[in-house]
């Protein structure tokens, strides 16, 4: 994921991309009802593919198979609850219940160009430990995007979020990490969450990467399930995960998703 040679975007592909990226926003605004006990994973699946196509776009994740060994990804969302990272499989047996957390990654494909974002809901009341993580995860998200801008690093990010997170006691997943993104979902650079100060890769305007925390509890240690894709906290303490796709600017990092539509009134 993520290797081989960064290709800068136009302002015309950016154009392309926020647009994806709008729709990708736009479903996940729309599960947000849909996030309460007694729902299946598979519903909230449905929905996303449903709207999606309905607003002119493909799923990206739909039969994504990245590399020839792996069972193609069966689903529009990856959908992972409380322990579990990310790349949770949708299913009918799979129901929501009060006080779980749970991770929304959608990704779209329209006119060519790909969105990806994610978003940790809470299901109901959550315990207080619960909603510490996902508030941390949320602004350690902010804290590395603020890194995103020209003549920074990729350390420089990973480095924001993991002294943040790390501060409040929780951990960084080190094994999967952000990546650029255009006409491929996953492009160079690898965006690690974690890292030291002017390392990686220098940051260039017009460069787009997807930035996405993936925090942990517990320790930092995951395993990935028996049906190949799920990951999860190895503790089963439970992870929280928050993605926005940026474009790298000389004086700010603009943000082509947003979480507007999800924490509207």
């Amino acid at each position: 994921m993520g290797r081989g040679q960064a290709i800068l975007k136009t302002e015309e592909e950016v154009a392309l991309i926020r647009k994806s990226c709008m729709l990708v926003s736009q479903t996940l605004g729309i599960l947000k009802q849909y996030v309460i006990p007694g729902v299946t994973t598979l519903k909230l699946d449905s929905i996303a593919e449903a709207f999606i196509r309905d607003n002119g776009g493909v799923p990206a994740f739909l039969n994504y198979q990245p590399i020839p060994e792996m069972t193609p990804f069966p689903n529009t969302l990856c959908i992972s609850i409380n322990e579990e990272v990310v790349h949770g499989m949708p299913s009918k047996s799979r129901v929501l219940q009060e006080g779980d957390i749970v991770s929304l990654d959608c990704g779209v494909l329209m006119n060519g160009y790909f969105g990806d974002s994610a978003y940790t809901f809470p299901v109901g009341i959550i315990s207080s430990k619960k909603q510490k993580l996902l508030e941390v995860t949320k602004r350690s998200l902010y804290k590395g995007v603020e890194k995103a801008i020209e003549g920074n690093f990729v350390g420089d990010i990973g480095n924001a979020i993991q002294t943040y997170v790390e501060s409040y006691g929780f951990s960084v997943v080190r094994e999967m990490v952000g990546h650029g993104l255009g006409k491929s979902l996953h492009e160079a650079p690898e965006v690690p969450n974690y890292g030291r100060k002017k390392t990686g890769m220098k940051l260039p305007s017009g460069l787009v990467i997807a930035i996405e925390p993936m925090i942990n509890a517990g320790r930092k240690n995951i395993k990935t399930a028996e049906d190949d894709w799920t990951i999860y906290a190895t503790d089963r303490q439970p992870s929280a995960h928050f993605e926005h796709t940026i474009v790298v600017r000389k004086d700010k990092a603009e943000i082509l998703t947003t979480f507007d539509f999800i924490e509207k009134v």
